[in-house]
């Protein structure tokens, strides 16, 4: 447990909306951070009126400079805070006010902010360089809380103000230090166990009001992050893209029905060098995270494995590993992938040793699976844009290397369309797929390794061509399931991790 409070930031155009915003939050927000920057005069005065809560009020006017949506200058903000400050109907001794780095040179002016609770900030947006050492001498203080965010594109991006984080608690002072973006959830997530005064969340998906929030259910449900203490064992997804990952909201609901003091987090890096060296190797890491494993994918599978002290036969023969164990500072590797991948196809096709199968992808997914149809006999042909990459598979495996597709009926020669490649992932890859209609005509059985979106452009070019179609979801969730017993030693609970993912995808 920590004592770290959750603050659910909302914003409104409008005062009715604000208020309304409010009065949703408080069921599940320790405070509110009511954001006026959105507010004209007119819907200020209104907003003034109804300054009440029976949880903590945040009060907030942010500029634009500091990731607000206010044009106010300096002058007119001290205006809006002198309008408050002299507003006869508010509890002013009941209601925190953040109040930016620059309103310092202010103090003058605003005398009256000696006696309100005050949460100093400063914001570093993305492209702008952060002086963290001066932020942290401005905004933190004996008196008040301070806040510091940056933007981050990499997980280990945000060490900097960790540190911050760390030195606050050695001075026994408070702070709030996160970074912003896909690549600072981790911050977030794992700030209260580590003595942050605050993290932020949304109130629902679409309501951010800063890059790489997440929802309040989420940060209490599935991150569990009230009862995360410095002893929670940490895991997390290392890729080079985690938005689209639903793995956290798998394995997070197995360490909650095991009872076990585990949090997964994602962690997105396109620089594994950087990461694993600043992050996770114990000789140069800069942090102390108590990380316990991982789960690694796209696009770091084989390139992860040369900082790896060993590797499992199985993971050695694919050349791809998708699990780390982490016993004593020494990292263990392992892949899961293959499991995952064919007792999923043997479920919905049979028996493989008479199989061909159209393979398509040359990355570590497309090693874990044409190694497991090897094994049941199946043939592989393989499929990749990437020619270079692609012979050099299949040479490796000893199998075909078809290239591009062409013009080509692929029921004349294959029996199972596998892909392993990212098309038809949510994002910018959705709208792809390796085949259309035509092509598919007459397969047997289509097999989609994305799972998110449940349903991808390949799987209904196949339902076209009357072509059974299955996605990745059973692979996900038997992979996991082999992951959790690999980092627990337990059986895992299948049906937590399920309901988990398919609830996550259900909202996607």
């Amino acid at each position: 447990m920590n004592n770290a409070k959750i603050c659910v930031s909302v914003f409104s155009a409008d005062a009715e909306g604000l208020i309304g915003l409010l009065r949703r939050a408080e069921s599940v927000a320790d405070v509110v951070e009511l954001r006026f920057d959105g507010l004209d005069p007119e819907n200020v005065r209104i907003a003034f009126e109804q300054l009440a809560s029976e949880k903590q009020i945040l009060l907030t006017m942010r500029p634009k400079e500091q990731g607000g949506h206010s044009t106010k200058d300096l002058t007119s903000r001290i205006g809006f805070w002198m309008e408050y400050a002299l507003h006869r109907n508010i509890d002013h001794g009941s209601i925190w006010i953040d109040h930016e780095h620059d309103l310092i040179l202010s103090k003058d002016l605003m005398f009256w902010v000696d006696q309100c609770f005050v949460v100093r900030s400063r914001h570093y947006l993305e492209g702008e360089i952060a002086n963290l050492e001066k932020a942290y001498e401005t905004v933190v203080s004996d008196e008040e809380v301070g806040k510091i965010v940056v933007s981050a594109e990499n997980a280990e991006d945000a060490i900097d103000v960790w540190k911050l984080l760390v030195r606050a608690g050695e001075d026994g002072r408070r702070l709030t230090a996160l970074a912003m973006g896909e690549a600072g959830k981790w911050t977030r997530i794992l700030g209260p166990a580590h003595g942050a005064f605050m993290t932020y969340a949304a109130l629902e998906a679409g309501c951010e009001t800063a890059p790489g929030q997440l929802t309040a259910e989420d940060l209490i449900d599935v991150f569990r992050v009230r009862e995360l203490d410095r002893e929670t064992a940490v895991y997390g997804i290392i890729a080079g893209n985690t938005s689209y990952s639903a793995s956290p909201w798998m394995h997070n609901p197995a360490f909650k029905a095991a009872g076990l003091n585990a949090v997964f987090v994602p962690l997105q890096t396109t620089d594994l060098d950087g990461f694993m060296k600043r992050m996770v190797l114990p000789k140069s890491r800069e942090v102390e995270l108590n990380f316990h494993g991982f789960s690694v994918t796209n696009p770091h599978k084989q390139a992860i494995m040369q900082y790896l002290d060993e590797v499992d036969e199985v993971a050695a023969r694919i050349g791809a590993v998708n699990t780390i164990k982490i016993i004593d500072g020494k990292l263990y590797g392992y892949n899961t992938d293959a499991y995952g991948f064919v007792s999923t196809l043997k479920d919905k096709y049979g028996e493989l040793g008479a199989a061909r199968v159209a393979l398509f992808g040359a990355g570590g997914a497309a090693r874990a699976c044409i190694a497991a149809l090897l094994d049941e006999g199946a043939s592989v042909s393989l499929f990749a844009r990437n020619e270079e990459r692609g012979t050099a598979l299949a040479n490796e495996f000893d199998i075909p290397f078809e290239g591009r597709v062409g013009e080509r009926r692929m029921a004349d020669d294959f029996d199972i369309v596998v892909n392993a490649t990212p098309l038809g992932t949510a994002g910018s890859n959705a709208e792809y797929c390796v085949l259309s209609e035509p092509e598919l005509t007459g397969i047997k059985l289509v097999y989609d390794l994305v799972y998110n979106p449940p349903e991808t452009t390949l799987i209904r070019e196949a339902q076209a061509a009357g072509v059974p179609a299955v996605n990745g979801l059973e692979m996900i969730i038997e992979q996991g399931a082999k992951q959790f017993e690999i980092w627990t030693g337990q059986q895992a609970p299948v049906h937590a991790m399920r309901a988990g993912i398919e609830n996550r995808l259900s909202k996607s």
